[in-house]
């Protein structure tokens, strides 16, 4: 038995003859390995591709929250991703939502603004104005004082809660529309025409602005408003009207402006002088004091000399006096009495020819 195996393995019989049927049998075969082989590796690329498909970037002033079957993934602060590479699964597992966090948002209110079109408001021109209000075409506002004004506002905001923001509301961009909106009318009705157009106009948009913030705040939206623009006009068939409104009131505060420069003006120089008037008093007044007190110095010191000697003293001061007068006397005659004790007669000329100035006489 051995040997005979010896040999069958020496010696292995010829190979059995293929039929047709075993040839086409065998290439199917092989063609269905291949096949196989090029449709696993068109698997592995496509699921890799799939898997791939789920990287995504954020930036810098965004936050993401990814939804895992309508879920966030993570609880509070840890669903937020931040600034970077990240990775979830691809849609429809989950679902990446990324908020612009630090990036100013705006939303404008033209419930208060009469119709126009996107294209007429970047050329800058406006519909022709019509005989009157449109009530279902034309926004408007009513005023404190009864008057009819159309005016719109643009709110600048940023996101200050992203997981309120998203999941808190179904549209919360409707609800800051609706805030803005409410804060437009309601701030109206609190102000004259005149303060929204003209007097008042920093009044009115901090008053819309502060009504939105609070209405937002109150409703817990996750935003910060930022900045507020309101810009109002009167209604449009009454323009001119409203313009010469205007143009009295400029000339109104003019007048009252040079009014109360030339009260200034006069205030000023009144009490400029009066201080000058006062000044001048004083140093009269001091002047007068010190003057006093140095005559009265000067007679307490005399005061003895006349108490030892009347007559001497009243002699002596005559003769000061005297002396005072005729120093600038042209002619001086002295009368001393007689010895008789009677009176002298004294004549005098005085129809004389002026004596010539010395600047005029001749030269020698």
């Amino acid at each position: 038995m051995n040997g005979d195996q010896d040999n069958l393995k020496r010696n292995p019989p010829p190979p059995a003859p293929v039929t047709p049927e075993d040839a086409g049998s065998q290439a199917l075969a092989e063609a269905l390995r291949s096949s196989f082989s090029i449709i696993k590796f068109v698997m592995v690329f496509l699921v890799l591709l799939f898997l791939g498909s789920g990287f995504f970037t954020v930036g810098p002033q965004q936050r993401a929250i990814i939804l895992r079957l309508g879920r966030p993934v993570g609880e509070g602060e840890k669903a937020l991703l931040g600034p970077g590479l990240h990775w979830a699964f691809p849609y429809p597992i989950d679902e990446v939502k990324k908020i612009a966090i630090t990036e100013i948002q705006r939303i404008s209110s033209t419930v208060g603004w009469y119709a126009t079109t996107t294209v007429q408001e970047l050329a800058g021109t406006e519909p022709p104005p019509g005989a009157s209000l449109k009530p279902g075409v034309d926004g408007y506002v009513l005023t404190a004082d009864g008057n009819i004004v159309h005016t719109r506002a643009a709110l600048y905001y940023r996101i200050s809660d992203p997981i309120g923001f998203v999941f808190d509301f179904a549209n919360t961009t409707n609800m800051i529309q609706h805030a803005l909106d409410n804060a437009l009318v309601c701030s109206a009705a609190r102000f004259r025409v005149d303060d929204i157009l003209t007097r008042d106009i920093a009044g009115f948009r901090d008053a819309v602005r502060r009504r939105a913030s609070d209405l937002v705040e109150a409703q817990k939206v996750g935003i910060v408003v930022e900045q507020c623009d309101v810009q109002s006009r009167p209604p449009r068939w009454l323009t001119d009207a409203f313009n010469r409104v205007l143009q009295a009131e400029v000339m109104r505060s003019k007048v009252l402006e040079e009014a109360r420069s030339y009260e200034n003006q006069v205030l000023s120089k009144a009490s400029a002088d009066a201080a000058s008037r006062l000044n001048a008093a004083e140093t009269d007044r001091a002047t007068l004091i010190k003057s006093v007190g140095a005559d009265m110095e000067r007679f307490m010191k005399l005061l003895p000399q006349y108490r030892a000697n009347p007559g001497l003293f009243e002699q002596q001061w005559l003769t000061e006096a005297i002396a005072k007068v005729l120093t600038s006397a042209q002619d001086k005659i002295f009368l001393p009495e007689r010895a008789d004790g009677k009176a002298r007669e004294l004549r005098l000329l005085f129809n004389r020819e002026p004596q010539k100035p010395k600047t005029e006489e001749a030269k020698p």
